[in-house]
């Protein structure tokens, strides 16, 4: 399960990705929105969900109001986190939760957020302790970049921990959740250690 954030994370001021970044409007609560974001980095996202390999849920204050950003990134429909209009301190809450129940029904998750990712304390430590977790919290400027993306699509093409029968060949590109979450922590500055 990937739990998708979109302003600093997809909608960010200098997005990069080596082309020009194309703008639109969205709306939510009445409010209209200005919105910057990389073609090559929402192709990344859109292939990842055609792929059927890791199911992409919108969790993010947009989630009320995702049909906007889906139109405009070009997305198709994706699940929501909850369905009402929360912002600060409920907002961050229901990130945290959402991250909690995924990791609760024994699934693997991968969380982008610039603002709501844990990047080290006790948070941190709580979801990735178990190796199943992937938390990417890019600079709110340059939302995800292309390592974030290596790191994600590495983290979901590898096998789960406890997969039979499923391994991983060195042709194949793919890495160990390890591996992935080596990158992520470099992307971050933090510890490479390998997760516990």
């Amino acid at each position: 399960m990937w739990l998708l954030d979109v302003d600093g994370v997809i909608n960010a001021a200098r997005p990069g990705w080596g082309g020009a970044p194309r703008t639109g409007t969205a709306y939510s609560a009445g409010d209209v929105y200005r919105m910057r974001w990389a073609p090559a980095l929402v192709d990344r996202i859109r292939s990842l969900h055609h792929a059927g390999r890791v199911e992409i849920r919108w969790c993010s204050t947009w989630c009320p109001d995702a049909d906007q950003v889906e139109r405009l990134f070009g997305l198709p429909r994706l699940g929501r986190a909850w369905s009402e209009h929360l912002t600060g301190t409920a907002a961050a809450t229901a990130k945290l939760a959402a991250a909690r129940q995924v990791l609760a029904q024994g699934r693997r998750l991968v969380w982008t957020d610039d603002v709501e990712v844990p990047t080290q304390g006790p948070g941190h430590e709580e979801l990735t302790m178990s190796g199943r977790a992937l938390l990417i919290a890019p600079s709110p400027r340059r939302g995800l970049q292309p390592d974030h993306m290596d790191a994600v699509e590495d983290f979901v093409a590898a096998p789960a921990a406890g997969d039979r029968g499923l391994a991983t060949s060195s042709t194949s590109g793919a890495t160990s959740p390890d591996d992935a979450l080596r990158v992520a922590r470099r992307l971050l500055g933090g510890d490479i250690a390998p997760a516990p």
